[in-house]
């Protein structure tokens, strides 16, 4: 199983942590012929592997995304219905909310089995240890502040790469 990004998103909207563990392939040209073409992935889905983008656009693009079909579940289901991932042809994304609105996601590859458990240890076990109870941390994350902890960061580090892979 591969992991290729993951983000959390506090109460309002703002992505306070994002980590990518694949890098963006080079672009292949920059002519209208070639620009027509998609860019090889190298197995990255098609969000993650284009160029074009920065990263707090990917992050704007997928909260925009989870909270439209959060939304859309939530009307067609109703209030007990929630919604925890969806799959393309080229990613998985997976999704946790927190009962504080933070929104955790998870970008893997086809192959992964549902991550919400892992969401849930991820935040049960790591953002709330090292984060929420650490004094210097701030409570609120004003204008894109985000998470800025070593231990949490080294502790995500070894979970996507021990217990994942």
């Amino acid at each position: 199983m591969v992991v290729y990004s993951f983000y959390i998103f506090d109460r309002h909207a703002e992505c306070i942590y994002k980590k990518r563990w694949l890098p963006r392939p080079a672009v292949v040209g920059k002519s209208r012929a070639n620009s027509e073409l998609p860019a090889p992935t190298n197995g990255l889905p098609a969000a993650i592997g284009q160029s074009d983008r920065t990263t707090d656009d990917d992050a704007k693009l997928i909260f925009g995304t989870v909270f439209s079909l959060r939304n859309m579940v939530r009307k067609l289901g109703g209030e007990d219905d929630s919604f925890v991932s969806y799959c393309t042809s080229q990613y998985q994304l997976h999704y946790y909310e927190t009962p504080t609105n933070i929104k955790f996601v998870m970008l893997t590859d086809l192959k992964s089995p549902s991550m919400r458990v892992a969401l849930q240890q991820i935040y049960i076990n790591l953002f709330v240890e090292y984060v929420v109870k650490n004094p210097l941390s701030p409570t609120e994350h004003p204008g894109g502040v985000g998470v800025n902890n070593e231990l949490f960061e080294e502790s995500l580090e070894q979970f996507v790469t021990r217990v994942l892979a």
